[in-house]
């Protein structure tokens, strides 16, 4: 039987309000049967995206983001805080759940993600997947990705970092001071990697747009045609622009910076000097975020950033086994530092707060 072509459209540099708008169009739109499957390619201006549940006050250096002309809106999907600019690629796909021959969320990210990375390596680098949601290469971070369904359609992004600077993130975001020094830039950097550093040219975005068309046309058996929208994707998003592009949308969770505190600790160990600063939702008595650094070795570099993901949003009293788990179900070289040095700054850190 031959699979009728899937749409690709590229919807260019947009605002962070247009981009968020398309999203909920072309998601109603496929679930309401007036779409077909489709793969779209996308970029923001600088932008940093809220959760959906997120406040501003809470997430965002908001100072920073005035000053710098990084405009602040608000996702319709769940998850942290992000920053967007133009020197990263954005890519979808959105699909009705017999595309994918199932519902189950992890087995579609290794699917999709296993796909885009072959894409990538068409290019010149050696990308793979990593559970649960990110392509690296060489154990760096090159793409992040994510989905969302709607009833019986999935929307299911990507970015992919073409020639971003993580510092610009850092700086957007409301993190502990000592993650802005140099030497904690420099270490985030050494954990993400761009297309422009790893093949030594910045390469076209249409090679880029083409190498990832061709992956997911191969991995579904499908020919891509591009166009525009339909008349009624079109309609859909003009209602959700005319809501999302307003304060009301962006403001609509408004918290103080004042009922998430961000409380460190710092300890010295055998293996050298470890701080934990988390971002303490008290009333909630959660864990919302979580940094660590100091003057320790820990290889493979990873594992900080890996760990700190693993206790992004957790109930508090659940710290030391999520530390524990962590750490027991991967090969970690530390010197002499140990799993328990982790969890006596989170629980001195906690104590403060308390």
């Amino acid at each position: 039987m031959t699979i009728a072509p899937w749409r690709l459209i590229d919807t260019g540099l947009r605002s962070a309000a247009e981009n968020i708008a398309l999203n909920r169009a072309l998601l109603e739109a496929r679930q309401a049967g007036e779409s077909p499957s489709t793969l779209r390619f996308l970029q923001f201006t600088p932008s940093a995206l809220l959760g959906f549940h997120q406040s501003a006050e809470q997430e965002l250096d908001l100072d920073y983001c005035r000053a710098h002309g990084v405009t602040v809106q608000r996702r319709i999907t769940g998850g942290g805080a992000i920053y967007f600019d133009a020197t990263q690629l954005g890519w979808e796909l959105y699909l009705h759940k017999h595309d994918l021959g199932t519902a189950d969320m992890a087995a579609i990210a290794r699917r999709l993600c296993e796909a885009a990375a072959r894409g990538i390596s068409s290019l010149g680098v050696d990308a793979r997947y990593r559970p649960r949601n990110d392509i690296e290469v060489d154990g760096r971070k090159v793409s992040g990705t994510g989905g969302v369904f709607e009833g019986d359609a999935l929307m299911y992004q990507g970015t992919l970092l073409v020639q971003f600077d993580v510092e610009k993130m850092l700086r957007v975001l409301r993190i502990p001071a000592e993650k802005l020094s140099d030497k904690a830039i420099a270490s985030a950097r050494e954990r993400v990697a761009n297309l422009a550093d790893l093949l030594g040219f910045v390469p076209p975005l249409d090679l880029v747009k083409k190498a990832l068309s061709e992956a997911f046309g191969a991995e579904f058996g499908v020919d891509f045609v591009e166009s525009g929208l339909l008349p009624p994707e079109q309609a859909r998003y003009q209602v959700a622009l005319a809501e999302i592009n307003t304060p009301a949308w962006v403001g609509q969770v408004a918290k103080p910076a004042s009922d998430m505190p961000i409380v460190e600790a710092v300890r010295k160990f055998s293996g050298g000097l470890l701080h934990a600063s988390l971002a303490y939702d008290a009333k909630r008595r959660r864990i919302a975020q979580a940094w660590f650094s100091g003057d320790f070795f820990i290889n493979p570099q990873r594992t900080v950033a890996d760990l700190e993901a693993a206790l992004r949003n957790t109930p508090a009293d659940q710290a030391q086994e999520i530390v524990r788990a962590f750490f027991s179900e991967r090969s970690v070289d530390m010197l002499l530092l140990q799993p328990d040095d982790f969890i006596a700054v989170i629980v001195q850190a906690l104590a403060d707060a308390d």
